[in-house]
């Protein structure tokens, strides 16, 4: 297969050359058109700089914290500015167990393929809150498997939504999550108290929903269409 594609890649690239339309080197090989840069994390930044509520009230970062993070909307997405808590729950791992994780809990809300809970320690996913009177994901064209883009430090991961959490708390991903963006991921001392962006694609969703290449495929398109559309 990847032979096939780059024979239909060269011979596209001789009949653009030979309209002009394709450099070629010194040695007239047609260079290939340049690949898109990746979607930067100061691109999306800047398009949810500003909030437009959806949520009728504001959430927790933690309990007992002050109710200060409100759901925003945007075309094509919803978003909203917290922290970061790790969820471990879901299928038993060395890192993910009722011996590393005080509140593990062996279910997430939605599940893979197989009907199995999903693996916290190897899959990136975000958490939205439970549905309530405050805001309802559903509503929004949220749903297990919509893809998430969340943002720290100039990073930008792609995720997919796979478990819900408590109805007045915002903030939460996976151990894997926290881990590929350099947040300590210890379910019982991790964390990261602010500067985490998360902004989840409407009516998007990946299947089966532990396929994080088809995931970051995804992402990144969807985020293109984000900036282009906002």
């Amino acid at each position: 297969m990847h032979i096939r594609q780059r024979t239909l890649t060269a011979a596209s690239g001789a009949a653009l050359l030979a309209a002009g339309l394709l450099p070629a080197t010194a040695s007239g090989t047609p260079q290939p058109p340049p690949l898109e840069a990746p979607v930067g994390a100061a691109d999306l930044l800047a398009k949810v700089a500003t909030c437009a509520q959806i949520s009728n009230g504001r959430y927790r970062t933690d309990a007992g914290a002050p109710a200060t993070v409100a759901v925003c909307g945007k075309h094509g997405a919803v978003f909203w500015k917290a922290d970061m808590d790790i969820d471990c729950d879901g299928q038993r791992t060395e890192m993910c167990n009722e011996n590393t994780d005080p509140w593990f809990q062996a279910q997430t809300a939605f599940h893979q393929s197989d009907g199995r809970p999903l693996r916290s320690e190897t899959l990136p996913f975000v958490v939205v809150p439970g549905v309530s009177d405050t805001w309802d994901y559903k509503t929004a064209g949220i749903r297990g498997g919509s893809v998430a883009a969340v943002i720290h430090d100039d990073q930008v991961l792609y995720a997919v939504v796979g478990d819900t959490g408590p109805k007045n708390v915002i903030g939460e991903a996976s151990y894997a999550a926290a881990e590929a963006l350099g947040i300590d991921p210890d379910p019982a001392t991790g964390g990261t108290g602010s500067g985490v962006t998360y902004i989840l694609f409407r009516n998007s969703q990946v299947s089966p929903i532990e396929d994080h290449e088809a995931a970051a495929s995804l992402g990144e398109r969807l985020a293109r269409e984000f900036i282009q559309d906002n």
